[in-house]
């Protein structure tokens, strides 16, 4: 049988219709007890959680002992349909290495003896060794850190209350480099039309593996359903690359210098939309001043892709504008200037004039703004429910001791000062750190110096649903339900239109586990914070969020995910149309027939920074978007880079029984002509080495990979005894990755250089 693209895109659609999990029930269940689930309701809308991406999803007890675990249907860009991770989570549930006691450390850190507590003596040890720390070095010595989204919220406003600003979510090891470019261009987060789009560009954004279930839906439909051109920068074969229309191993850390290459040409050979430009950015001319040096020439030099190739792309470009896309990407990858690689991303969008146009760039239309619009109604608005007064915090945050690192502070943190604060104690002290469902041992880079941190601190608190690498040094571990077993508040996810969705119960708690919000709530009621935790349940929390509608709310969990109007794009006509045509009381529309100029952008200028004076303010050279050569390795070394793959996430999914078996080893990959003088042979064990660590792995024999690269999968070669499935299986990347920071956005460095050798 013949595989190409189409075929395959054909049959990953099909594939992905859900996972129903019959009679997956181990042998032995340990603590958690062979006792049958007790049924919330017959199919429970939620929210998934065995990745960031939280997709909608519907599960269903089956004959009191498996869950089936499936997609909304009402969530039409989702398709109704989950992931394998998604489908995963009664695999989790059902554990039996899962928390389900509060646990107290009796022996040395990492020596992996525990003791099992009851909750009140865990809140009690907690609160009495904060109390202690507070009096000795203030609130502010204690870090709060917490994995991005809903479980962040109630772990932060604890912080606040006790007195600490320093709160950091994963950020900047994952998202932060997207998310502060953004705000210097936007003012605010865009989305992506991936679905609209005639003509993509990816830089390493691997949608394929990395599954966001929307956008990796979006591009299967553009390339199948629309005949979309994919066009894939990067070091190795991913899937979104064998996927591809066009691929180039692009040299690691260069992919800036690509970036830059096509804005010369779209700038050079006036291929830009210019009336766009005029009216709504500013700093153009200061960009294109500077970008003229960056020729197709100098970029092959830069990154062996040949100059033809990028001057032909970026006409490509321009030609389907603005029905074309730049896809800023996730993560860090390849090079420490990832602010100004996101932001030169963001600014080819700019440059072809796709912002709210189909294919291109969109803002999210929350309830307000779209009911303005529209002259009515359509969409119920959401309360903040919160406390009036919190406490005063007069300390500095530790990642503002950088004045270029405030954009970062802001949003989410960067998470690698906890590391100097503890070691070097810059810019103060930190003696206490506590973090929930978050794994630094796995995915902050310098896995050695992370240890090293946790091992000098006085309180480490941890609460997750494993005993986790950063579990391990913990001295009290707290069990969290799992996300199946709790309830959350309403979340606005608007994208084209307002847009909420819920997580709830689908299954009475398994042990002796409870929600985070409630954990953080009564270890705060236990610190004396009563006053700041007026709610009693997180029923409270919620009818507060719908301004006590109790109806809206009763809608919202019947449905689980519910969105609201036509979707808008305000400089698609056709769009626009539509919306005018629901809605008679809508605002006029402007002579173009859009609504282009109720675009709002919160940024100094109130117009799309190209170049920033904030920026600018906060480190000086840096306010106009310019290459620097990087170095990240030695003229003896490989570029060693990382990604995700489809089954797991990045450190939280690799002792899950049903994923670890799909997947339990990170082999590297290996170009044959970099194996071959090393006599190296597939499966052959090897070793890979440089300052930061050494780490042993398999060899995997691929020409998917440059010669001068070798690639593994993160989360994996996890060193604690306490992870059965995933203690010692594969590469640990952390521990070969430098600990840096990155300019202006904070973000941590996945790409190192390394040695090889055969074991």
């Amino acid at each position: 049988m013949t595989m190409n693209r189409r075929s395959f895109l054909q049959i990953a659609g099909a594939s992905s219709a859900g996972c129903a999990l019959a009679s997956f029930l181990p042998g032995t269940l340990g603590a958690l007890a062979p006792s049958p689930l007790i049924a919330t309701g017959k199919r429970t809308p939620s929210i998934c959680e065995m990745c960031s991406t939280r997709c909608p999803i519907s599960a269903r007890v089956v004959d009191g002992r498996n869950v089936s675990i499936l997609g909304n249907p009402n969530a039409k860009a989702f398709g109704g349909k989950v992931c394998a991770r998604g489908g995963s989570g009664h695999s989790l549930l059902y554990d039996p290495d899962r928390l389900v006691k509060p646990l107290k450390r009796i022996g040395k850190r990492g020596a992996g003896q525990w003791q099992t507590i009851e909750w009140d003596e865990a809140y009690a040890l907690i609160a009495e060794r904060m109390q202690q720390i507070k009096q000795q070095h203030g609130a502010e010595s204690i870090a709060f850190t917490s994995k991005s989204g809903s479980l962040a919220n109630h772990l932060f406003h604890l912080s606040k209350a006790f007195g600490s600003p320093n709160t950091f979510t994963h950020a900047s090891t994952c998202p932060n480099g997207y998310v502060v470019a953004a705000k210097a261009l936007f003012g605010g987060g865009v989305k992506r039309d991936i679905g609209g789009a005639k003509y993509i560009i990816n830089f390493g954004h691997n949608l394929y593996e990395g599954i966001n279930m929307s956008e990796t839906r979006a591009m299967m439909q553009a390339q199948m359903d629309k005949g979309a051109k994919l066009v894939v920068f990067d070091p190795r074969f991913s899937i979104c690359a064998d996927k591809a229309d066009e691929w180039y191993p692009i040299r690691p850390g260069t992919d800036l210098a690509i970036a830059l290459a096509l804005s010369q040409v779209l700038i050079e050979e006036r291929l830009y939309d210019a009336a766009f430009v005029d009216q709504y950015v500013e700093g153009f001319a200061a960009f294109a001043q500077q970008v003229r040096q960056y020729t197709p020439e100098w970029a092959a030099e830069q990154t062996d892709v040949p100059a033809a190739d990028i001057r032909r792309i970026a006409r490509e470009l321009a030609h389907h504008a603005p029905h074309a896309m730049v896809d800023f990407g996730h993560r860090t990858t390849f090079t420490p200037e990832e602010f100004d690689l996101r932001r030169t991303l963001y600014g080819l969008n700019v440059l072809i004039g796709n912002i709210e146009r189909k294919g291109g760039l969109y803002m999210g239309k929350k309830a307000k703004g779209y009911n303005q619009l529209a002259g009515e109604k359509v969409a119920p608005t959401l309360a903040k429910p919160g406390v009036a007064s919190m406490p005063t915090i007069s300390a500095p945050r530790i990642d503002q001791a950088d004045p270029q690192l405030a954009m970062a502070a802001a949003s989410g943190g960067v998470s690698q000062s906890v590391l100097d604060a503890v070691l070097e104690q810059t810019p103060y002290a930190i003696k206490g750190w506590i973090i929930s469902r978050n794994n630094p041992m796995q995915t902050i880079a310098s896995r050695g110096r992370v240890e090293q941190a946790l091992k000098a601190l006085d309180l480490v608190v941890v609460c997750d649903v494993y005993i986790t690498e950063t579990a391990a040094l913990a001295d009290i571990i707290l069990p969290e339900s799992t996300y199946l077993e709790r309830d959350e508040e309403i979340s606005d996810i608007s994208g084209k239109s307002p847009t909420y969705y819920v997580r709830q119960k689908a299954v009475e708690v398994i042990g002796d586990t409870r929600p985070s919000w409630q954990i953080w709530q009564q270890l705060g009621h236990k610190l004396g914070l009563s006053q700041y935790y007026p709610w009693d349940s997180m029923s409270t929390l919620q009818l507060a969020q719908t301004g006590n509608d109790a109806s809206l709310l009763n809608h919202i969990k019947q449905q689980g995910f519910v969105s609201y109007g036509e979707p808008l794009l305000l400089r698609e006509p056709a769009s626009v149309n539509t919306f005018c045509g629901a809605y008679p009381n809508a605002r006029e529309q402007d002579p173009d027939q859009t609504f282009a100029s109720a675009m709002r952008f919160n940024t100094p200028s109130g117009k799309i920074e190209l170049s920033s004076a904030k920026v600018e303010a906060l480190s000086p050279g840096r306010g106009v978007i310019r290459y620097r050569p990087v170095k990240l390795k030695q003229d003896n070394e490989l570029y060693f880079i990382q990604g995700k793959v489809a089954v797991h996430t990045n450190g939280a999914t690799h002792n899950i029984p049903m994923l670890a078996e799909l997947m339990s080893d990170n082999a590297v990959w290996i170009h044959p002509d970099t194996a071959a003088p090393h006599g190296i042979k597939n499966g052959d064990a090897i070793e890979l080495a440089n300052r930061n660590g050494t780490e042993q792995g398999t060899a995997l024999i691929t020409q998917g990979i440059r010669p001068d690269t070798v690639f593994a999968y993160m989360g994996f070669g996890a060193k604690n005894p306490e992870l059965k499935r995933a203690t010692g299986r594969g590469v640990h990347c952390g521990n070969l990755l430098p600990h840096s920071v990155a300019p202006i956005c904070g973000m941590s460095l996945h790409t190192a250089g390394v040695t090889l050798r055969k074991i």
